[in-house]
């Protein structure tokens, strides 16, 4: 039987493609003030995009310089006018150490859950996207059904069960998310994560973008599906990190004009 095996392109430096790499901070004051930025633009992004309904949604980015502390925008604030400023400083028992606004205590815990269970990740997303809530009520994972999905073969899970707002709800979203960078919340919706505020960000939008095409494949007749070798290869090139960061430059440098803060 001949060799199936797909050779994997080596992924193209970032330079040449004319972004710089992620910055790195000498300081974790200077990590922390560029994370604030980030953050508030990723909210103002998705605001733009239609990703908010009500007082739902919440993006949570690590603290560089305190253990166990987050960022994260305020609840009942819209997204599109969120600065730097406005973010609150919340520990992981949901109490909010700096800022003037109250926080979503029961949305933080998942969040707060998944970033004790994950270390490595920097950022947590959460929000309402039409698409991501849909594939979530039929409780189906993201299929290889094109190029840009494959960013998710086998590299995102589904909590199969529907999940409250209890503590024990919240640390059985931890624990479903496993290693992965997305987890379908069956009946709630899509949360994603990142090593950056930017990577969680992008993933959440490739993954509401990748469920919209596979329902309207699937309205349309039945899809075909990249086979399994060329899935992985796909995902080994486009399904970093590094590559979601990327991604997400443009989105967040366009049509967003920066409200100024006194971050």
């Amino acid at each position: 039987m001949p060799d199936q095996r797909v050779a994997v392109p080596a992924p193209v430096p970032v330079e040449r493609l004319g972004f710089e790499m992620p910055p790195v901070h000498a300081t974790a004051e200077a990590a922390r003030a560029h994370r604030k930025e980030r953050l508030a633009g990723t909210l103002r992004l998705l605001g733009r995009l239609g990703y908010e309904d009500g007082v739902a949604g919440q993006v949570t980015a690590r603290d560089p310089g305190f253990e166990d502390c987050y960022w994260v925008n305020p609840f009942g604030a819209a997204f599109a006018s969120l600065t730097a400023a406005d973010l609150l400083l919340v520990d992981g028992e949901g109490r909010v150490l700096q800022g003037e606004r109250r926080v979503n205590e029961l949305a933080f815990a998942v969040h707060a859950a998944v970033h004790r269970r994950r270390p490595g990740v920097v950022a947590v997303v959460r929000a309402q996207a039409p698409y991501g809530l849909a594939l979530a009520a039929l409780g189906e994972l993201l299929a290889p059904v094109t190029a840009e999905a494959c960013a998710f073969y086998e590299d995102h899970a589904l909590l199969d069960e529907f999940a409250g707002d209890g503590p024990a709800d919240a640390d059985r979203i931890g624990r479903a998310l496993g290693p992965y960078k997305a987890l379908i919340l069956r009946n709630r919706g899509v949360l994603t994560v990142g090593d950056s505020v930017e990577a969680a960000a992008w993933w959440f939008i490739a993954a509401e973008r990748a469920a919209q095409v596979q329902l309207i494949a699937r309205a349309a007749g039945k899809p075909v599906l990249i086979d399994h070798h060329r899935a992985v290869a796909t995902r080994e090139r486009f399904g970093s990190d590094l590559a979601a960061w990327v991604n997400c430059q443009p989105l967040l440098r366009s049509g967003d004009t920066p409200v100024a803060s006194t971050s």
